[in-house]
């Protein structure tokens, strides 16, 4: 019925911001959180397409800088990388830059000056959303797995095994719950707080000079002294 009711053209409503220091207080940490989310989405891409994008890195958050800029200057919400479409770029195998150019002014005169594809996107039954995100994540996760493989992660440090099973615990499991950490009238999900929580613990944490490793056993010696004994 929503979409049937909603017009075929509209303008979207236009605010002009209003500078005040207690919000910008409020929203800076949550902008070096999405950073370092942002990092961690560049990383994840450069396994996928498997080329190097960490030169481009500045160039990247610029952008999504200027982006947020732009859009809360005509009272639009803060823009950021979503983990979603690397699941997209992951699935389609479609790596092109052409390719979100397009899709990005499509979303931008389809999606802002036609209310009723609005209406028609929030009519997918959520069953279906559920099975794409699903999806989705199921091959971010498979890619950051991949990720710790290829670069040579020793676990037999407990060092290791403690950040990633704290971030690993509290990313899915805030995410599972629904669990935010409100920061005034904002508030910092899951992915977020797991990021910044491994951040943290990377920079408090012991290195393996101060006890933290558990190297396995090396049994070299041994095997000479048996070896040599038989002789």
């Amino acid at each position: 019925q929503p979409v049937m009711e909603a017009a075929w053209i509209g303008l979207p409503t236009l605010t002009f911001p209003k500078f005040e220091v207690g919000a910008i207080l409020i929203i800076a940490p949550v902008a070096f959180v999405v950073i370092i989310e942002h990092i961690g989405h560049l990383l994840v891409v450069n396994e996928i397409v498997g080329k190097d994008f960490t030169p481009m890195l500045p160039e990247s958050l610029m952008g999504d800088g200027l982006a947020t800029a732009l859009s809360a200057a005509v009272g639009g919400t803060p823009s950021t990388t979503y983990a979603e479409n690397i699941g997209v770029m992951a699935v389609t195998r479609v790596y092109a830059t052409q390719v979100f150019w397009y899709a990005g002014a499509l979303a931008f005169l389809i999606g802002g000056f036609v209310p009723k594809l609005k209406f028609l996107i929030q009519s997918i039954p959520v069953p279906v959303m559920g099975g794409i995100s699903l999806l989705l994540f199921g091959l971010i996760a498979s890619s950051g797995l991949r990720m710790l493989v290829e670069s040579g992660i020793d676990y037999g440090h407990s060092r290791n095994l403690i950040l990633s099973s704290v971030v690993l615990v509290i990313g899915i499991g805030m995410e599972a719950t629904g669990t935010v950490i409100p920061l005034g009238d904002y508030v910092l999900p899951g992915m977020a707080s797991a990021t910044l929580l491994g951040v943290i613990l990377n920079l408090i944490l012991p290195r393996e000079s101060k006890g933290l490793a558990v190297d396995s056993p090396d049994f070299s010696g041994e095997l000479q002294v048996e070896a040599a004994g038989r002789d």
